[in-house]
């Protein structure tokens, strides 16, 4: 599905659209949501970070994929800088989701997974001699009781 994003900078409203759209229809694009953001939150999100813009944008309603809110806070970066366009038209294809890898920030390299690791040395290291207290299931009351000869009346009834 090919999806377009409009950004759309409002100086007298101080405020910041979003439209999200997408081809429903063989060449036509849908409007499938439209959200308003304060420009002063925007620009507070900027100064914290590239991250802090994408969880700005995302909603309940308009939640892009991590390739299409890099783009569009790539964008919205370039809208609220000094001199920057008013608008902005951002188009993207799902196809290149699955052609593209990622890489995110925190994920392990090659080298870190062909480390020599002796896996039963990680569960042995693991388990703890706590979960074998004896205490535990003794001390155990149970206010369901079973009785003995309840289990025999079973097989007379058919």
């Amino acid at each position: 599905m090919k999806q377009k994003y409009a950004i759309l900078r409002d100086d007298d409203q101080k405020t910041l659209v979003i439209r999200e759209y997408a081809e429903l229809d063989k060449e036509m694009m849908s409007l499938l949501c439209e959200e308003s953001y304060s420009q002063d939150k925007i620009n507070a999100a900027l100064k914290e970070g590239h991250q802090a813009v994408i969880n700005t944008i995302r909603t309940n309603n308009m939640y892009p994929p991590i390739m299409f809110a890099q783009a569009i806070a790539d964008a919205i970066g370039a809208l609220l800088a000094e001199g920057g366009n008013p608008s902005a038209e951002l188009f993207f294809d799902d196809k290149d989701l699955f052609n593209q890898e990622i890489i995110l920030p925190h994920e392990e390299t090659e080298e870190e997974l062909d480390e020599d690791v002796d896996v039963d040395t990680l569960l042995d290291d693991s388990l703890e001699d706590d979960f074998e207290d004896d205490k535990v299931l003794t001390d155990l009351k149970s206010s369901i009781q079973v009785a003995d000869d309840e289990s025999s009346d079973l097989d007379d009834v058919v």
